[in-house]
């Protein structure tokens, strides 16, 4: 049955199934059997962050917002542990978050305390930086057992608010997802007792809706961001640029969350926020705008996306003029939006001013992924419309690229090999397209054992081409070796085996 599916499989594929408009020229075959060692998950063009604008009425450091002449409400608490910590060798209690009773009067207590939060998440990003992990974890947890202690003697006030939004963002810097949300659910416990004119608070209620965000409780993100915003409403006015943060956080989280309309109309109202009070150019406005352009793409509003893009890229050339890098990175943006709305051409010759703009600017290493997926996309785009030959120029660019950077015989190659491979396929230079196929399993065979099921690619491809240059038996023998192959690595009745077998039943 093997060789029969494999004879059938050679007799019903054509050329052009190598290149399809959604398979980057070589992603056949489903993305279950793709091997990690041959295709790697590529980032999109940009994405959309909340982020805090630079402020001029209030004094912002790394995790709190504080607004001189504003008192602290009540006495800071010490906060100790009954027992040690051993971080390295040393002692760790003094390393804990710790201060004696301030006097409610006295301003310094809160730039105290801002320190010490600084320090002890400073400390945290050394140690990750450092490999180690577990110490960093250890130090956190030392300080939520010694503030969880304080609250059961019924401190819950700001300054438990402040330490545990400290430890949170540490157990996020350390992806300990389960730990996050589990002190986030103390920190509501003690923010939700606060008066909303507490210092700090609005700051710690930004960062508890983007971890709430990060946890996927979208309901309580908005909470904390709709209840921040309320806050800094009424201590800036309506139209503060101070509101853009909350404002752009709540509108991530609707945009995710299938609110689109509500979503749209939240970043139309933070740009025209930052319109009245930073002009109509200025740096602060890309992100919305990026982001705005991103969601009317999503929701198929390719005409209005377009004109967003458009006014992203004018900003970029106003701020950093024609030949910076961002502006290269704009225009891609641009050109895919224009593709969804058929303008082709125009996309094309837009990606390829983009490139040259980001090749003289430097801003950008040749060798970059981002880069390597662009000139693959624009590749196919040629290859789509029956510029092929201008396609390959790219293709060929990305393997001479990556035989400079990692080696000829590196497996990176390999999926540059099978995409020039493809493009010869279609143009039916199937002779070329064998020698490439055929180093591409060279240098597989050389790097993975002999049985793994990331060489049935190269092999299947250069089943195809065989078969194409009637040379039905060898064409047949490399087919049914795939064939077995993946019948050994994921079982006779799995899919990657089915979509061999699939034509025999046609």
């Amino acid at each position: 049955m093997a060789a029969a599916a494999a004879a059938s499989l050679l007799s019903s594929s054509s050329t052009s199934s190598l290149i399809t408009p959604t398979n980057n020229l070589c992603k056949m075959h489903s993305a279950a059997c793709l091997d990690s060692r041959l295709y790697q998950l590529l980032k999109g063009f940009i994405t959309s962050a909340v982020y805090c604008l630079p402020c001029q009425k209030c004094n912002v450091k790394l995790y709190m917002v504080t607004t001189p002449g504003a008192p602290f409400s009540r006495h800071c608490r010490r906060l100790a542990t009954n027992g040690t910590v051993e971080v390295d060798g040393t002692n760790q209690e003094d390393r804990l978050i710790a201060s004696g009773d301030h006097s409610p009067s006295n301003l310094e207590s809160i730039y105290n305390l801002e320190r010490q939060l600084d320090g002890l998440f400073d400390e945290v990003k050394t140690l990750i930086r450092l490999g180690k992990e577990n110490d960093a974890f250890d130090l956190l947890q030392a300080n939520y057992v010694a503030v969880k202690q304080q609250m059961d003697t019924g401190a819950r006030g700001i300054e438990e608010a402040a330490i545990l939004d400290v430890i949170a963002l540490g157990y996020m810097a350390l992806s300990e997802t389960r730990m996050v949300a589990s002190v986030l659910d103390v920190v509501e416990q003690v923010v939700e007792e606060l008066k909303d004119d507490e210092p700090l608070l609005d700051s710690i209620l930004l960062h508890m809706g983007n971890m709430y965000e990060k946890v996927k409780k979208f309901e309580m993100a908005i909470y904390q961001y709709r209840r921040a915003l309320r806050i800094m409403e009424k201590k800036y006015g309506n139209s503060s640029t101070f509101l853009v943060t909350p404002m752009l956080g709540i509108a991530k989280v609707l945009g995710s969350t299938g609110r689109a309309t509500e979503s749209i109309e939240t970043y139309h109202l933070v740009i025209k926020i930052l319109e009245s009070g930073r002009g109509l150019v200025c740096e602060e406005l890309l992100l919305p705008l990026t982001s705005l352009g991103n969601l009317l793409s999503k929701e198929g509003r390719s005409s209005e996306a377009e004109n967003v893009f458009k006014r992203i890229l004018d900003q970029y050339i106003k701020l950093y003029g024609e030949k910076d890098g961002r502006v290269g990175m704009a225009m891609c943006s641009l050109a895919h939006v224009k593709c969804a709305t058929g303008d082709v051409h125009e996309a094309i010759n837009l990606y390829k001013d983009a490139f040259q703009v980001l090749k003289h600017s430097k801003s950008i290493a040749l060798d970059d992924e981002l880069m390597e997926k662009m000139r693959i996309d624009v590749a196919e785009l040629l290859h789509a419309v029956g510029r092929g030959e201008e396609g390959r120029v790219l293709l060929e660019e990305c393997l001479l690229i990556t035989e400079k950077y990692q080696g000829k015989d590196h497996p990176s190659c390999v999926i540059h090999l099978m995409n020039l491979a493809a493009s010869y396929s279609q143009f039916k230079n199937f002779a070329e397209a064998e020698r490439l196929l055929r180093k591409s399993l060279q240098i597989m065979m050389k790097t993975v054992p002999p049985d793994d099921q990331s060489i049935t690619f190269p092999m299947l491809h250069l089943a195809v081409v065989l078969y194409n240059l009637n040379r039905d038996e060898e064409a047949e023998n490399f087919a049914l070796n795939a064939l077995l192959i993946r019948e050994k690595a994921f079982g006779e009745e799995s899919l990657p085996v089915g979509e061999l077998c699939l034509p025999i039943l046609c």
